[in-house]
């Protein structure tokens, strides 16, 4: 008996010697190419995606993002920064700059090239796909502008811009929130109002990047790798700011809800946060640290299909089963 006793307690001391070997459920993904990734969208809840990004990357899966093929567009400008892509159904959008908007409604078969105004208020920043035909874009000044013809007219939904801006996001409602360009404050533009509603922000600390998250909430992250939620963003009150995990002086570039409870940040040097609490406690996803590459954004469809986009073509899948 004394044996196995000994035996247990060195077994243990080992163990406690180990790394963590935790499987992350994240796995890097091979891509043909080392460019920037900008954004990622399905076709429907179908296995074909698309991925775009800068210098004119744009990349497509047809087995649910396990492998991805580049595909070359004939456009003007071969090195366009394509910085959004939105599918509703088999049609679908590409936007970027300098002044791009592409059209699909084969589901990326054949794609089309929009021509856009030289009067254009800034470049396209987002696009989102609402119905047949159907589209809406904003700029990188915050107009923002709806077709229902296929691109060939585009109404204005504000009356006036609001200035550069760093990043800006949708809501399935129609709802945008955006931040400044120096990240001095944001603005929230609800459907059917024609002006875009500013609000300071309230930390010392300046704005890097907001979302939407479930049932009204919102969350922003500030500069200094610091998180804070609202359960009612058209409040402007915000729940104290919470500074989960150890990050690099990029700080925390994106985060998004995988569900109510499951919070997934993103920052500079690999850095992966997670939360299954709604963000009052958070865990550092340790195993993925040594990817050189920084995380610019994390977007879940479906539950279960995430991803992570970043720098030199790095791409992340989220596989729950390893």
């Amino acid at each position: 008996m004394l044996r196995a006793v000994a035996i247990a307690l060195s077994l243990l001391l080992m163990a406690a010697g180990l790394p963590n070997m935790r499987v992350s459920p994240w796995q890097v993904v091979d891509l043909p190419v080392d460019r920037t990734l900008l954004a990622i969208d399905f076709v429907d809840n179908s296995d074909r995606g698309w991925i775009v990004g800068d210098k004119g990357t744009l990349l497509e899966t047809r087995d649910g993002g396990i492998n991805w093929e580049a595909r070359t567009l004939q456009t003007s400008n071969p090195d366009y920064y394509l910085d959004s892509v939105s599918f509703n159904g088999p049609e679908g959008w590409v936007a970027g700059e300098p002044k791009v908007m592409l059209h699909t409604t084969s589901g990326g078969d054949t794609w089309e090239q929009i021509p856009l105004s030289d009067k254009l208020p800034g470049e396209p920043m987002l696009v989102a796909a609402i119905g047949p035909n159907s589209a809406e874009m904003v700029t990188t000044v915050g107009a923002i502008y709806r077709t229902e013809d296929g691109g060939r007219h585009w109404t204005a939904l504000v009356d006036d811009a609001i200035g550069v801006l760093r990043n800006v996001s949708r809501r399935g409602d129609g709802a945008y929130i955006a931040v400044s360009s120096r990240g001095n404050f944001y603005t929230l533009y609800q459907p059917g109002d024609r002006v875009w509603q500013p609000f300071n922000r309230d930390s010392s600390r300046r704005l890097q990047n907001m979302g939407f998250g479930p049932n009204g909430s919102a969350w922003k992250i500030n500069r200094g790798a610091e998180i804070a939620f609202t359960d009612n963003v058209t409040t402007g009150e915000w729940e104290k700011v919470k500074r989960p995990g150890r990050t690099t002086s990029f700080g925390y570039l994106g985060a998004t809800y995988q569900d109510e409870d499951n919070i997934w940040l993103v920052g500079g040097s690999a850095t992966l946060v997670h939360s299954a609490d709604g963000g009052q406690t958070w865990e550092q996803v340790k195993q993925v640290k040594n990817i050189p590459a920084n995380f610019y954004s994390v977007k879940f469809f479906e539950g279960d299909r995430g991803f992570i986009l970043g720098q030199r073509g790095t791409l992340l899948r989220y596989t729950p089963t390893s």
